[in-house]
């Protein structure tokens, strides 16, 4: 039997637990924002501001894959 000890799991951060935690209903797939991520950045770029696309929002609060490659494309959308 091995006696070496093992490395004590690393703690998460406040952030992290915070997105965790985050009530996230009403609930969106990764895979069902994707689907909706091209007209919620058409939204957000053509309305000014933030789409009224409450599941996406709340989505892309917690999950910052999404989150990222929504800003991108947002970012896209405006210098084009």
């Amino acid at each position: 039997m091995n006696q070496t000890p093992q490395r004590p799991p690393e703690l998460l951060s406040e952030a992290s637990v915070d997105a965790l935690l985050r009530d996230t209903t009403p609930w969106l797939s990764c895979e069902e924002c994707f689907e909706r991520m091209d007209a919620y950045a058409e939204a957000v770029v053509l309305g000014g501001g933030a789409a009224h696309d409450e599941a996406m929002a709340r989505h892309l609060s917690a999950c910052p894959a999404c989150d990222e490659e929504a800003r991108s494309l947002v970012e896209l959308l405006q210098a084009g």
